[in-house]
């Protein structure tokens, strides 16, 4: 009997050093210089730079130029057939080509993405009140704006409830390149649950419980080849 569960513990020691080898040949082991996960709003043509204190700024893709490719000489534009992102032919198409001249690394469909995150985090941001990471993410003109808006309801004794249910669509409707700066305007559909509520906690705007349709146009500029990689959004209108 003894021998028999003896037997039976080394057969299932011997399985367990078999299958912890083949996982290690498959999966390999970490050596401390693998790549870290995939980041869709990280520049892809070099890693990021170490971020300073206090630096929140979300990076659209394809921001800040390939040195190799700024050294260069800036080739003649090959207008691309760009459906399924713009309207081929169109304004926003040739402002693509004009793009891609000077940082022919950018990705407008990986920008689209990012412009995601960039609007899920401003809106939550200005809900809360969240001045520091608004102020990397705007211009000043627009921060203006918000700050504005958001004193206002703090005189008020005002709190704002956001939820996101769902970013349907962030389509780039809109580019314009002038004197190398770049506007890459976005048209946003989503769904949200908003509620402002008075200083006894009364909902005086919006509702706790009823999920809205917003659609929002924000543009956002950025100067092409410069060394600075982040998009500032620089105007917001409520859309159609």
């Amino acid at each position: 009997m003894q021998d028999s569960l003896d037997l039976t513990t080394l057969i299932f020691l011997g399985l367990a050093v078999f299958v912890i080898w083949k996982l290690r040949s498959v999966l390999g082991q970490k050596t401390g210089s693998e790549r870290p996960p995939f980041n869709p709003l990280a520049r892809r043509e070099e890693p990021p730079a170490a971020p300073r204190d206090g630096d929140n700024v979300v990076r659209l893709p394809g921001a800040g130029p390939d040195r190799a490719a700024a050294a260069a000489p800036v080739a003649t534009a090959v207008p691309r057939n760009w459906k399924g992102v713009v309207e081929p032919n169109s304004p926003a198409a040739r402002g693509l080509d004009q793009i891609l001249q000077q940082e022919p690394n950018f990705d407008p469909r990986a920008f689209a993405d990012g412009a995601k995150v960039a609007y899920e985090t401003i809106v939550t941001a200005f809900a809360k009140g969240d001045r520091k990471t608004l102020k990397t993410l705007l211009s000043r003109e627009v921060a203006d704006g918000f700050e504005r808006a958001i004193q206002g309801r703090e005189r008020a004794g005002q709190t704002v409830e956001t939820t996101f249910v769902s970013i349907d669509r962030a389509e780039i409707v809109g580019v314009d390149v002038r004197n190398r700066v770049a506007q890459v305007t976005v048209r946003y559909l989503s769904k949200l649950i908003t509620a402002t509520r008075g200083p006894q906690g009364q909902v005086v705007d919006g509702s706790p419980e009823k999920v809205v349709d917003v659609t929002d146009v924000w543009t956002f500029a950025r100067t092409l080849g410069s060394r600075d990689p982040n998009w500032q959004l620089v105007a917001t209108e409520a859309g159609h």
